[in-house]
């Protein structure tokens, strides 16, 4: 899995107090329209590499990029931390304040974009910040475990879920059906929970890329 371009990319300390977490920030060769944060599903971390390809064609399309460890080492290897939502979710939000501060992305407009029970974090950060983000993609996600904020999402949300990956697609349906704001589901054909088949991922990638430059607006594009 690769994907060809000229952006910049460059590793940084996250500050998510008490924290300081690795995190690759990654910059489109023009001016970026806007910013998409990764947050990475159970047992999986910044070098994901269906998230770092992911990543790599949205900085294609213009977008600034950050893919970070929601977890220290310690923490990860505790089990319950990488189902613990609301925390998950605080280390988002945190990183997204630290976005603030920097020249090159505090003035870019947000996006999530999240796998697995990353998802469940993205959309409760983005029920906590309401229009301060202006879109989340859900890969294989679990929105279900997000609960009570999914009705409090104002954030356009798009869910992507593999036509073979059935428990997860039911409960993408049922978390559809409590969401409040423009929101619909994508299903990928034949894909699997990793979308390793031929072509998935590639099919994730066009679906995020159209719905962030939907809905993302800045300097240069929207």
């Amino acid at each position: 899995m690769t994907a060809a371009g000229h952006a910049r990319e460059r590793m940084e300390t996250v500050q998510v107090p008490p924290h300081r977490l690795p995190g690759l920030l990654g910059l489109p060769s023009g001016a970026a329209r806007g910013l998409v944060l990764f947050a990475h599903g159970s047992g999986s971390s910044r070098l994901s590499p269906r998230n770092t390809y992911v990543a790599s064609a949205l900085r294609e399309a213009g977008l600034a990029t950050l893919l970070f460890d929601l977890l220290s080492e310690a923490e990860a290897d505790d089990r319950a931390n990488v189902f613990d939502i609301a925390l998950l979710a605080e280390r988002l939000l945190s990183a997204t304040r630290w976005t603030r501060q920097g020249p090159a992305t505090r003035s870019l407009p947000v996006g999530y974009f999240g796998a697995s029970t990353g998802a469940a974090a993205a959309l409760t950060a983005a029920a906590q910040l309401g229009r301060d983000v202006g879109a989340v993609v859900s890969r294989g996600g679990r929105p279900d475990l997000a609960g009570e904020a999914l009705a409090r999402v104002t954030a356009p949300t798009l869910l992507i879920v593999g036509g073979e990956d059935r428990e997860v697609l039911a409960l993408n349906r049922a978390a559809l059906r409590a969401m409040r704001c423009e929101a619909q589901i994508e299903v990928v054909p034949g894909a699997t929970h990793l979308f390793e088949e031929p072509g998935a991922l590639e099919s994730v990638v066009a679906l995020a890329r159209q719905w962030f430059l939907a809905h993302l607006t800045g300097p240069g594009g929207g």
